[in-house]
């Protein structure tokens, strides 16, 4: 009984070293530089970090991680591959810069 009470206290023990190496690193989309981009997302190499990087420069943070999908190159099963990874974080509450400036308001009725 001794030795099969050391095999379980030792696979148990095992088992709880080990869940922590398997858990994903986290990165923010819309902070990291395209170096972390590249270490911790799976099948985004240097020149898609860049890409993601370039394309949060001259659209804005993502306010999702399924924006990403927008970035040449991206695809939304290389988002679903990363889901895990991914943490939408500072900026992502401010809204893009909208496409069309909106009409301005108009004036009173009756022409004053």
């Amino acid at each position: 009984m001794t030795k099969t009470t050391t095999l379980i206290t030792s696979l148990l023990l095992s088992a709880f070293l080990a869940g922590g190496a398997f858990a994903a690193e986290k990165v923010d989309i819309n902070q990291a530089d395209a170096a972390t981009l590249d270490r911790v997302l799976d099948g985004v190499g240097p020149a898609k970090a860049e890409a993601i990087v370039a394309h949060r420069k001259q659209h804005g943070a993502f306010r999702s991680a399924d924006e990403l999908a927008e970035v040449k190159g991206i695809g939304l099963s290389l988002v679903e591959l990363n889901r895990d990874r991914i943490s939408v974080g500072a900026g992502a509450a401010k809204s893009r810069a909208p496409a069309v400036a909106p009409a301005p308001a108009a004036g009173p009725a009756g022409g004053e």
